[in-house]
């Protein structure tokens, strides 16, 4: 199978320790990187991805917002600058242990998180990247 990612999911999972908008995000998001962990492909798309789906019910999700999709789009053009390849709708990763790695040492000097500004989450993100990604659930 495949995980469907939007771009500025394939951040978030970088330094994501089991906090979320819901218990029943929080779970989905543990289901999700289980699967990354055991070796599943990412798929990116564009909008609502396999991370969203608990919060779709709700016609004012804030997966769909015009903020979110530019949070995408910076997203996508750091991490395609970091890989010197494209991460864009339709294409495909492969997440292993040296990937992981580059993603989260990108993070950590900050050279990826332009789509992080205004994010309700980046103090934790960057206390967690700070603490050397200790505590995160996506180990490879």
């Amino acid at each position: 199978m495949t995980v469907r990612l939007r771009a500025h999911h394939l951040l978030c999972m970088l330094t994501y320790a089991g906090k979320g908008y819901s218990p029943a995000f929080v779970a989905n998001y543990d289901l999700v990187v289980a699967r990354l962990a055991g070796g599943e492909d990412i798929l990116m798309v564009e909008g609502p991805d396999d991370l969203c789906a608990p919060l779709l019910g709700d016609p004012q999700a804030h997966c769909r917002n015009a903020g979110v999709r530019g949070r995408d789009a910076a997203a996508a053009a750091a991490v395609t600058a970091l890989l010197a390849r494209p991460v864009a709708a339709g294409d495909r990763l492969r997440l292993d242990a040296a990937l992981l790695e580059r993603l989260r040492t990108a993070f950590r000097a900050g050279t990826t998180r332009t789509a992080c500004g205004g994010c309700e989450w980046s103090g934790l993100c960057t206390g967690i990247a700070e603490g050397g990604f200790a505590g995160t659930r996506l180990q490879i």
